[in-house]
């Protein structure tokens, strides 16, 4: 059966593109541009590049014109792309305090010799250990839960598991949720794997623009406004009081919950009052241990209103069963030793020594940060493309982020976000320096 013509085309071009006859960042021909070349109707044009973003091969921007994407950069499920071993990685943020890997030989020998250590073998609860849930909970307390106790405590097998327990326990596909208009990226892929409609609120340069957000309410059924009020990720801003008792009063009045992501408000003192304790009884709040510990023991907790911790406790049932019992003694461990808050501080003074090299390095480049955060938002100057930048970064084998991974409105800024966490000072300096000089010979461009 012969292919209908537009679907020829199609084939065509993506050949091109993956052959790498089309390069990235080539501008391709406006779709009227392209129907006269090519003696076809704009409609037949239009879908033949409608065709290609569905293929992930160029994309789209309104004013702008449509572009070729570079193929080896596209992320997975929209979180991030992939990093290689040889690479720089300015993309994943996954700290690690050099006296971690003694503390753990430390925590693994005093299991081993001590306690019902034949206890961790069987399955658990589906919630947690009553006395772990206990201890995470007090450590919960000091960061501003003042409500937080066993029983509205569950643990998770990390902040994302988290998440996950919260939209498939309290939310149906079809539902919709508020998000900044650049959020996390590893919601946006739950929302989309679970059908979940992500409504995209306007954003301020220390939050979100809530007269926008109110608009929006009038004309849309909201059920939840997802958020990071303590150091947003990617922007790095932290939501005022005044902001965080405005967000309560409007998901109040419009009858929606708060999902409160916490895992990058360790970085962040004075501690502000989490919207889980100005708002307990609508406000799920999850975090977990691995940004302020380590990524590899996933362990996280889910604070919630009692009335539904069961329906939580179900989707755990169905995803883990339980958090594994040898990863929760050990953070427990930590926690009840101070070895928790010990490593949490070493972390804010690490953060704020590669925020400072970052400044150094960077210059008058423009970029947004938290003084204290693990990473930073480069809007990229007018004119300069950020597939451009991200694929000559690649061939220099340095891996960041785009602002398409995290970006919940039609139209993607031009930006990046760039971890700082991973690489040692002297790496970090030369990765940075690389940045700079590869965004500048872009705006020469």
């Amino acid at each position: 059966m012969n292919q209908p013509r537009y679907q020829q085309y199609i084939d065509e071009i993506a050949a091109k593109i993956r052959d790498g006859k089309l390069k990235p960042g080539t501008r391709l021909l406006t779709h009227r541009e392209f129907a006269k070349q090519e003696h076809i109707s704009l409609v037949t044009a239009s879908r033949i590049y409608h065709g290609l973003i569905e293929l992930g091969l160029v994309s789209g921007e309104i004013g702008r014109g449509t572009f070729v994407r570079d193929i080896n950069l596209l992320p997975t499920l929209s979180i991030e792309q992939d990093v290689t071993a040889e690479m720089l990685d300015l993309n994943f943020s996954y700290p690690i305090a050099k006296e971690q890997t003694q503390l753990l030989r430390k925590s693994l020998r005093k299991l081993s010799v001590g306690g019902d250590l034949e206890g961790l073998l069987y399955y658990q609860q589906h919630t947690g250990r009553f006395h772990e849930r206990a201890a995470i909970a007090k450590y919960l307390v000091q960061q501003g839960i003042k409500q937080a106790c066993a029983e509205s405590t569950v643990l998770v097998s990390g902040a994302q598991h988290g998440l996950v327990t919260i939209v498939l326990g309290l939310f149906n596909p079809g539902d919709t949720i508020a998000v900044d208009a650049l959020t996390y990226p590893g919601f946006k892929a739950l929302a989309d794997i679970y059908h979940i409609n992500l409504v995209a609120i306007p954003i301020l340069e220390n939050g979100p623009n809530l007269i926008e957000f109110e608009k929006i309410c009038h004309h849309r059924k909201i059920q939840a406004y997802f958020t990071m009020p303590t150091l947003h990720n990617p922007l790095g801003w932290v939501m005022n009081l005044a902001s965080r008792r405005a967000v309560v009063k409007l998901a109040r009045k419009y009858k929606f919950f708060l999902i409160e992501d916490g895992s990058y408000a360790f970085l962040h003192r004075p501690i502000l009052p989490p919207l889980a304790s100005l708002a307990p009884d609508i406000t799920f709040y999850t975090t977990g241990f691995s940004k302020n510990i380590a990524t590899g023991l996933r362990v996280g907790a889910v604070v919630a209103p009692i009335q539904y911790i069961e329906n939580i406790e179900r989707i755990i049932r169905i995803t883990t069963w339980n958090t594994p019992a040898l990863t929760t003694a050990i953070i427990c461990d930590w926690i009840e030793t101070g070895q928790v808050f010990k490593i949490e501080r070493d972390k804010r003074r690490d953060a704020r020594t590669r925020q400072v090299i970052a400044k150094q390095v960077l210059g008058e480049l423009h970029y947004i940060a938290h003084p204290c955060s693990y990473f930073i938002w480069i809007p990229l100057p007018e004119g300069v493309r950020s597939e451009m930048v991200m694929s000559e970064l690649n061939q220099r084998n340095i891996a960041v982020s785009s602002a398409s991974s995290y970006c919940s409105t039609a139209v993607v800024p031009q930006a990046l976000r760039v971890a700082i966490s991973t690489l040692t000072y002297e790496e970090l300096t030369l990765a940075l320096q690389t940045v700079k000089s590869v965004v500048e010979y872009s705006i020469d461009l």
